[in-house]
């Protein structure tokens, strides 16, 4: 069954109020791994998927961002998608490892400590464009949060030369050669079926993901009349500074908590 944890190894916290797990759950047959993070109470809480960044040992889940989420009053599981870390299977690039997502929704839905409803997409960079595709799969979604985020995935080809390779590899080949696989892993075409609103966060000087990315995603979410914020840092790259990347995510968990 998706979503179904088969093992839970306890992980030390940094934070005595957070309980951390690494857990191996079920996502189309494969065994994935994910962290899990559990804050100490009593009653149920909001919970966020966070969809992690870049691709293998790049961009991997941080023990101390999840930490951050949790620490807000979320429920937080952050997959390693499939193929990383233990788990089974290859990685994908948002292509099926999007299952890995809509599972780990499952996970949360079913976990004794989430209301069931208060369910919330994140997704940092590359996983900008999981989240949405996630967002655009589930109906159990609350919000969905997209910093620096991925929406186009011919343009992230077009970009990002030192990422063709990979993604020739993983995809198969070039987006001319391809488009309807390129098609397939780009949310823009797809976005009529998002029901959730959406919070847009990019940095304007960002080199990594550009913000044609955030600006695409945001006109197509209007045309379709559907409900998006947007926050745009005209000093920022794809990373803020400490402190300004602290208070974003206070204030991004703190419109999570308003949806």
């Amino acid at each position: 069954m998706n979503g179904k944890i088969i093992d839970k190894v306890k992980f030390p916290s940094p934070n005595p109020r957070i309980e951390l797990s690494v857990v191996t759950y079920l996502s189309n047959n494969l065994k994935v791994k994910g962290l899990l993070a559990v804050p100490k109470g009593k009653g149920k809480f909001e919970a966020i998927l966070y969809l992690r960044g870049g691709i293998k040992s790049v961009g991997m889940v941080r023990v101390g961002r999840i930490i951050q989420f949790a620490s807000e009053g979320f429920v937080v599981m952050a997959p390693f998608y499939r193929g990383n870390q233990g788990g089974e299977g290859n990685e994908d690039f948002a292509g099926d490892d999007r299952y890995d997502a809509i599972s780990a929704i499952e996970l949360l839905r079913e976990h004794p400590m989430v209301q069931q409803e208060r369910i919330h997409l994140f997704g940092f960079s590359r996983g900008g464009v999981m989240a949405l595709i996630a967002g655009i799969m589930s109906k159990h979604i609350r919000s969905v949060v997209t910093w620096g985020g991925v929406s186009d995935m011919v343009l992230t080809y077009i970009e990002r030369e030192d990422l063709r390779r990979m993604m020739k590899r993983v995809i198969g080949g070039t987006p001319t050669k391809f488009p309807k696989r390129y098609k397939w892993r780009t949310p823009l075409y797809e976005l009529e079926k998002m029901n959730a609103p959406v919070l847009i966060i990019h940095g304007v000087k960002d080199k990594n993901v550009s913000v044609e990315h955030a600006y695409r995603l945001e006109k197509r979410l209007k045309e379709l009349d559907k409900k998006v914020e947007t926050w745009y840092f005209d000093e920022f790259t794809h990373y803020f500074p400490p402190s300004i990347n602290r208070e974003t995510l206070h204030r991004l968990c703190l419109w999570m908590k308003k949806q």
